[in-house]
């Protein structure tokens, strides 16, 4: 069976591995794309037109059209957790198997989490930045962590984990999430409203979707106090980012930090990132060696299952699959 890696060889290099590619190669026939930009429909057509499987990337959409175009093809494995941008619904009209791959980036994430407080609050990438520069560093108060509360907005698998930090270190633990209860008595549940106008640090960590986009505006950041940080490591779907802007250089909160946003490939939009309050990371919460194996490895589970004709743990409409091998 033909497997198309769909990956470029930067993002097989940061994001696949050899381990998984040589876990591939032992189960199948893999194609590789080896141009350095993303497929786009037609090009993705044209190189999976032998292939029964694509393994794809975040940047590699599944767009509805590919899928009539394809009649050999059986699955869509993303090596990610997001699929907005595939078309499940037409994938399944076609009789396409769609999977994703599980949130192995939890830990990972939730430490980025805790160094962009860390950075926030004690100036570390600002002093940095000065001595580099040759510059005298100011000695600022800094403010830490325990003591302090952090307030999660989203209570998923990242926020869990990240509350759990949190409280070893001694901080306020605040959460919003209108999908899910916490039964921890040392976390206290609260409405968006009440979670804003209370945390010292606003942790953006809720799901992408359309109940959630521009979900931090103007009317939320009016609510933050102004000592406070608002920090995003979900997607840049949910921040109005002229209303960040706006809130940074009318100093109505006192920074931010991001390692997401609304550039090509989620990365931080750079106006706003090059904000001297603003510290941002190129979309790097998840890369870590742990991280990026335990999701490269799985789509290896994942084509060996669609191989023998079963759909693996991760798939998303296995109830529509007739395409099967």
């Amino acid at each position: 069976m033909k497997v198309l890696l769909a990956h470029t060889p930067e993002m097989r290099r940061n994001y696949y591995g050899d381990r998984s590619l040589n876990g591939l190669r032992a189960i199948a026939d893999v194609i590789l794309h080896d141009g350095d930009q993303a497929l786009d429909s037609t090009s993705l057509v044209n190189a999976a037109k032998d292939a029964d499987i694509i393994v794809a990337d975040r940047m590699t959409e599944g767009r509805g059209e590919i899928f009539a175009q394809l009649p050999r093809l059986r699955a869509f494995v993303r090596c990610a957790v997001d699929i907005r941008n595939v078309d499940v619904d037409a994938a399944s009209q076609a009789g396409v198997l769609v999977t994703r791959a599980g949130p192995g980036f939890v830990q990972a994430v939730a430490e980025l989490a805790v160094g962009f407080m860390v950075d926030l609050s004690r100036g570390v990438s600002r002093a940095t930045a000065d001595y580099h520069a040759g510059r005298k560093p100011e000695a600022r108060m800094g403010r830490q962590l325990a003591g302090s509360t952090i307030g999660i907005i989203g209570y998923g698998s990242i926020g869990r984990y990240l509350a759990e930090i949190a409280k070893v270190m001694r901080m306020q633990v605040l959460v919003s999430d209108p999908f899910a209860t916490v039964t921890d008595s040392a976390i206290r549940q609260v409405t968006l409203d009440e979670l804003l106008s209370a945390s010292d640090y606003v942790v953006c960590l809720a799901i992408a979707n359309e109940q959630t986009e521009k979900l931090i505006g103007e009317a939320a950041l009016a609510r933050m106090q102004t000592h406070a940080v608002f920090i995003n490591l979900s997607r840049g779907n949910l921040v109005d980012e002229a209303a960040l802007a706006k809130a940074l250089l009318e100093n109505r909160i006192a920074g931010a930090a991001m390692d997401v946003g609304r550039a090509p490939d989620q990365m931080p939009t750079p106006d706003l990132a090059k904000f001297p309050s603003v510290i941002a990371t190129p979309h790097v919460g998840g890369l870590t060696p742990q991280a990026i194996e335990y999701q490269s490895l799985e789509t290896v589970r994942q084509v060996a299952a669609i191989i023998k004709g079963e759909a693996p743990q991760g798939a998303v409409n296995a109830e529509r699959w007739t395409r099967r091998p």
